[in-house]
């Protein structure tokens, strides 16, 4: 299958959501290291998620100083560096998963500094044939546009932006006018994984954001459990789940740092837990639009 057809307004992210919301349900967004913890290890579970009910799945390019992320994914990183893993590794992870699946979205979500060491455009380009279908790059804020977002809309890949409870509205559209796919709202101030947002603020930012755009919005950080996802996603149209997935992952860990044999299905039953009340909340959320 071909990894060149993807991105942009007719894409796979864009057709994800639309199914979505024909459906008026929200989706589900998990969340992984790419190489966490051994890289057939995380192939299996990057070709199972699909199933497991993964709707588009975000995959972590590690990096040695994730500054946005907390010690769950933190950890993850240096697991999956120290197993391997490179930037063409993450590709090439990506490459692999769509010889099997050519209609699940994959968001790739790192740091520039390993982009800029690899080559923006040689890394535009490979991502793109991979099958690649959005970038999320936490550290490249709207006034370095030139530097990947807008090279990267060019080549055909969503460039996914971040906004947090300290986005104000003068910052807003800012932050929004390159932004393509889905916005990424975080739900906390602060690294992942370490606090929860209440439901009613979430509920509250993501109206202020439809004031804003049209593009679907996807909320993360601080969604641990299916009753917070099944919350979240009766007013978001897409739920991310990271840290609780990694910290699963994590305690399926031999005492060398080793995937048991447990392990694969361990995070595939959160997943479709989550999957499970993600969709349950369908009733509730019919109106949401």
């Amino acid at each position: 299958m071909s990894g060149r057809e993807g991105a942009g307004p007719d894409g796979r992210i864009a057709r994800r959501f639309a199914a979505l919301k024909k459906a008026g349900r929200a989706g589900l967004v998990p969340y992984l290291a790419c190489g966490d913890p051994d890289a057939p290890t995380f192939a299996r579970l990057l070709a199972a998620l699909p199933e497991a009910g993964a709707d588009l799945i975000e995959v972590g390019m590690p990096f040695s100083d994730p500054m946005a992320d907390g010690p769950a994914i933190q950890a993850a990183s240096l697991r999956a560096l120290k197993a391997g893993t490179t930037l063409a590794a993450c590709l090439a992870a990506v490459r692999e998963f769509r010889r099997g699946d050519d209609a699940t979205p994959i968001v790739l979500m790192g740091y520039y500094n390993p982009i800029h060491h690899y080559g923006p455009a040689r890394f535009l380009a490979d991502a793109k044939t991979a099958g690649a279908d959005g970038l999320i790059i936490v550290d490249l804020p709207p006034e370095h546009d030139e530097e990947l977002c807008l090279p990267g809309l060019a080549a055909g890949l969503d460039f996914i932006r971040l906004a947090t409870p300290t986005t104000d509205d003068r910052r807003l559209p800012a932050v929004l006018a390159h932004t393509a796919g889905f916005i990424y709202y975080v739900s906390i101030a602060g690294i992942t994984g370490t606090k929860s947002a209440a439901a009613d603020a979430v509920a509250s930012a993501v109206a202020r954001l439809r004031r804003h755009s049209t593009l679907p919005i996807a909320v993360g950080f601080g969604i641990r459990t299916p009753a917070q996802a099944a919350e979240v996603a009766r007013t978001a149209d897409a739920v991310v789940v990271g840290s609780a997935l990694v910290q699963r992952l994590a305690a399926h860990l031999d005492s060398n740092g080793a995937a048991r044999p447990s392990l694969v299905e361990a995070v595939l039953a959160d997943v479709r837990a989550l999957a499970a009340a993600v969709r349950g909340a369908h009733g509730e959320a019919e109106g949401r639009r």
